[in-house]
């Protein structure tokens, strides 16, 4: 039998996702689905959410369905958690803020000296910081529980939200001031949330993924038949102590992990390949 990721025999997962149209995001969505789980996706990129919802995941049928929302407008968000808590029946369980601005350097070479940043830093800001706040406060009517088991997480692992951080919280290269500072924000509201929801009965953690390998997972990947071993690079060997880039799979396991572990709130774990910890 399928694992079903719940404590409750019999009983699967309703998960909402953002960002799960390509890269990490879709991967966790075909994991969840996989081990069937009931799945909705978040993405402003039109044309993968339809490959993906429609092509890609096609197999899953009623099982999956997404709406294209924008992590900046609130009142957006709102309304798209509303529409997927309707698809899943009324309820929430999982979600995961992985939707972001994934492009970690300034664009077209620009600097923090350019005053034409703070437009950009502004997006980082409202994408990777308030679109998963906004997500979350919308999602805590459909997630929170009221019985005592639930509450003491005894009789199953209870619902959860898990943020997509990144190492670049922890190790940041030049001009990447926009991205680093959000996803080091994410830390912080990652902890303040998990203390905040026990009163609802969510736990709240983080997944800080390091060099990840997602050029596969896309509609250009799949038509094109892309491998995750034709990714990678001798350089990628080198620069990891283990020896290897990150697969998509690596998130996954550390997110199914924490999606099962009813003891565990407030915690971040990296998966860099061990980057973080190298001089």
């Amino acid at each position: 039998m399928a694992d079903n990721m719940n404590g409750k025999s019999g009983e699967a997962r309703s998960v909402l996702i953002s960002g799960g149209a390509r890269g990490i995001g879709r991967s966790l969505a075909r994991n969840f689905l996989q081990r069937g789980n009931k799945v909705f996706i978040l993405d402003i990129d039109e044309e993968e959410l339809y490959h993906t919802t429609n092509v890609h995941l096609k197999d899953y049928g009623s099982q999956v369905s997404s709406a294209i929302c924008n992590l900046r407008d609130v009142s957006d968000v709102r309304a798209k958690v509303k529409q997927a808590a309707e698809f899943l029946g009324g309820r929430i369980d999982v979600l995961i803020n992985n939707g972001g601005i994934a492009t970690p350097h300034w664009k077209n070479g620009m600097t923090m000296e350019n005053p034409e940043v703070l437009d950009q830093w502004q997006a980082y800001v409202e994408t990777n910081l308030t679109g998963p706040f906004a997500c979350s406060s919308a999602c805590i009517p459909y997630m929170k529980v009221t019985s005592k088991a639930d509450l003491e997480h005894t009789a199953s692992s209870g619902p959860c939200i898990i943020h997509v951080g990144s190492f670049r919280a922890l190790q940041s290269d030049p001009n990447q001031e926009g991205y680093a500072s959000t996803k080091a924000g994410q830390l912080g509201l990652m902890h303040s949330m998990a203390v905040t929801c026990q009163q609802w009965g969510i736990r709240v953690n983080l997944v800080a993924p390091g060099r990840i390998k997602v050029a596969h997972e896309c509609k250009e990947g799949d038509e094109k038949g892309v491998s995750f071993e034709e990714n990678l690079t001798e350089d990628d060997k080198d620069h990891h102590p283990t020896n290897r880039a990150g697969r998509p799979s690596d998130i996954w396991q550390a997110v199914e992990y924490l999606v099962k572990s009813g003891f565990v709130t407030g915690q971040d774990i990296t998966v860099d390949g061990g980057v973080t910890i190298k001089k």
